[in-house]
Formats: structure tokens, C-alpha cells, sequence
């Protein structure tokens, strides 16, 4: 994993070597906001900010398929009275970036345990996905109530479920046929995984997809990120040789 670079170039982007699909997990809202005495919850508003500035530098760039990691499975066991603040945030963003996402051509997309989600969580989820279901310039993917390793033992049980009513040979299992049983079922693999606060964990997010993807990690707090830093990274990331296990 690397860190922030000291310079980067200013040399414009190679539009025919941009990362197909970019991941992001958005890390740092609760120490943006102890470092100037703030309640957490004002991390996390100033987060949706940044997540509105990403999603419209990415969708100007050209980026096909952004998938963010809003909340995971762990995060359930935070203070209640955070995780309610959390689901409210994410209801208002839902609502007032939705003209937005159907005016640049976005469709929305979630991923994870939503069953979780409050009701009224889910009601707006289920309008936005909705609104912009026929939007074909970007997918944007929010990972809600995500865990890498719940996503496998649900593909694992829905193989064997298969497996007993004689739908699937054991034989015949591929990294295929892993894939179309996955939450992200023909959405490709992340080119380019970025975690911002300089955590180098992966976090239990997309296990399985982010085998072959280059990582990218960032000192930078959430709520400071920004398409500057964003545009050094991909530059950074069009520096870079992608083997995929081969000598080159």
C-alpha cells in the first residue's frame, strides 16, 4: 500500500487509462471532528460533503462505476445515538442528491445487508434506485450495511443451496460462477481501491473483488479529501504496472 506521494506532476490524466471502477473507504469523519472539538456527527455531515464533491469529480472525469463504503456491518455495534444520526444523514442525502443523480446521468446502487436498514432508510434507497435505474453514465454503489465476509457466506450458501437442489455440480464452480453470486453481481472488479485517514487495513470490505485492485492510502481525513487529491492519486495510479501475477 502507498502513502501520499510528496510531489505529484500536474501532467493532465490519461483519459484511456482511467480506472474502470474506483473504491473508496471513507475513513476519518470522528477524528476530523475530535481534532476541532466537535461532536462526531458533524464529521460525518462535513463526510457527505466530500461524498458529494467525489461522486461529481468522479462522474466528470469519466469514471464508470465508484463504489463507496458508507457503512458496514461493525458499524452496527457503534452508540445507537450515532448510528441513528448516521440513518438520518442518509436519508437527507438520499433525498437531496436525487435530481442531481438523474440530471448527470448516475445510477444508484446498494449493496449489503439492507434488510438491516430502517425502514425509512429503505424506502428512500428503494426511490432512488428507482429514479435512476435506466441511468447509464455511472453506477454509483453504496455499500450499506456491507461486510466482505457476510457477502461470501451468503454467495457459500446460495452455491450450496444450489448444490442440494441439484441446480450446480460442485465440479463446475468457477471464480465465475463466485462472482454472479456476490452482492455485486455484473459490476466488474475495482481497478483502484482507496482508503483515506492512513489506516492500512482493508476493513472487511470487498474481499473477494479487490484481489487484483491497486491500493492507494492516504493520510488525508475523509472530510478533507478532495478532487485535487483525488486527480494526484489517479495520476499516481496511471504511474503504476498492473500484472495481475505476470512477468512483464
Amino acid at each position: 500500500m502507498n502513502s501520499s506521494p510528496t510531489s505529484v506532476e500536474s501532467a493532465e490524466l490519461d483519459i484511456k487509462h482511467l480506472p474502470v471502477h474506483i473504491a473508496i473507504i471513507m475513513d476519518g469523519n470522528g477524528r476530523w471532528a475530535k481534532k476541532r472539538l466537535l461532536n462526531r456527527i458533524k464529521g460525518h455531515e462535513k463526510g457527505s460533503e466530500t461524498v458529494r464533491t467525489v461522486v461529481r469529480s468522479c462522474r466528470e472525469i469519466g469514471i464508470r462505476y465508484l463504489t463507496l463504503y458508507a457503512f458496514s456491518t461493525e458499524n452496527w455495534r457503534r452508540p445507537q445515538k450515532e448510528v441513528d444520526a448516521l440513518m438520518v444523514l442518509l436519508v437527507k442525502f438520499l433525498k437531496s442528491e436525487l435530481n442531481e443523480l438523474v440530471e448527470n446521468d448516475i445510477r444508484l446502487r446498494v449493496i449489503g445487508q439492507v434488510e438491516r436498514l430502517p425502514a425509512e432508510v429503505r424506502k428512500a434507497l428503494q426511490a432512488a434506485t428507482a429514479a435512476t435505474e435506466d441511468k447509464t453514465g455511472m453506477d454509483l454503489i453504496l455499500a450499506l450495511s456491507y461486510g466482505g465476509r457476510a457477502e461470501i457466506v451468503t454467495m457459500v450458501q446460495s452455491l450450496a443451496e444450489k448444490i442440494k437442489r441439484g441446480l450446480i455440480e460442485p465440479e463446475f464452480i468457477s471464480a465465475e460462477t463466485v462472482a454472479d453470486h456476490l452482492y455485486t453481481r455484473g459490476i466488474p472488479d475495482p481497478d483502484l481501491l482507496i482508503r483515506t485517514s492512513g489506516e492500512m487495513r482493508i476493513s472487511n470490505f470487498l474481499l473477494w473483488q479487490i484481489a487484483y485492485a491497486e491500493i492507494f492510502v492516504t493520510p488525508t481525513l475523509w472530510p478533507d479529501f478532495n478532487k485535487d487529491e483525488l486527480l494526484q492519486i489517479l495520476q499516481n495510479y496511471q504511474r503504476r504496472e498492473r500484472r495481475f501475477g505476470a512477468v512483464q
